[in-house]
């Protein structure tokens, strides 16, 4: 379990947090939804253990964590079988074992074997971006992690994505705590999406979800979420949630 108590955090003098409570259960793909800029990452350091808060505490039982940023973050000299393998190394596994591992993720994850050689200059970013979680992953973490990995893609591969997490999270039981300001992209992968507001970021709805099977479910379903006033409040200006839907379509 993950848990955040009370949880505050300022930058300076400007409060960025306000008495955070949230928790994330062993299987359960938690979103949190906000505005760019309203704290979501801060929030997601303070999970992973780069920030501390000013008030509160975070509670982590899980045994080990991966995280996955918005910028893949390979090694720019090592091949993409290489950077999926690496960060087993760190776990003592026997090299075959850890190479054969990340060749089997990186194919589940649609990488050619021609592709495995590659370095990360040589590969587009949705490639690139399926290297990083195929490096996630790759060392059986109970919680993940998920800082917008998908901003940068294109609608297509978004989706496609989405669907390869929400796979592989549901076949290994995996936590995940996923952080993003595309409503439709909550409603595709969550089981529980929270809804934060911002300056300072505040929860403003826990609302349970069952992602739709259809793309027309998924925005009939993102539409009943923006039928609240203060989750529309919360989330982004009216342009913002069109083009969150646009950017789906």
């Amino acid at each position: 379990m993950l848990r955040f108590d009370d949880v505050s955090l300022d930058f300076g003098t400007t409060p960025v947090i306000d008495g955070l409570d949230l928790t994330v259960n062993a299987g359960e793909l938690v979103v949190m939804l906000g505005q760019s800029g309203c704290g979501k990452t801060s929030a997601l350091r303070i999970a992973a253990g780069l920030l501390q808060p000013r008030r509160g505490r975070v509670l982590n039982t899980f045994t080990r964590t991966a995280c996955v940023f918005q910028e893949p973050r390979l090694l720019p000299w090592a091949s993409a079988l290489e950077n999926a393998s690496f960060a087993m190394k760190a776990l003592g596994m026997e090299r075959g074992e850890r190479l054969a591992r990340a060749k089997a993720l990186l194919r589940r994850f649609g990488l050619k074997n021609s592709d495995l050689n590659k370095r990360s200059g040589e590969l587009s970013g949705g490639m690139a971006q399926r290297v990083a979680t195929a490096r996630a992953l790759a060392i059986d973490p109970q919680l993940i992690l998920m800082d917008e990995p998908f901003g940068a893609l294109d609608s297509g591969l978004r989706r496609e994505m989405q669907d390869m997490v929400r796979v592989a999270v549901r076949e290994s039981a995996i936590a995940v705590l996923f952080v993003t300001h595309d409503v439709t992209e909550a409603v595709r992968l969550a089981d529980r999406i929270i809804v934060m507001a911002p300056t300072p970021t505040k929860v403003v709805a826990d609302l349970s979800n069952s992602p739709p099977s259809t793309q027309v479910g998924v925005y009939e379903a993102s539409a009943e979420i923006l039928r609240h006033p203060a989750v529309v409040a919360a989330l982004m200006t009216s342009d913002a949630i069109a083009g969150s839907f646009e950017a789906q379509s």
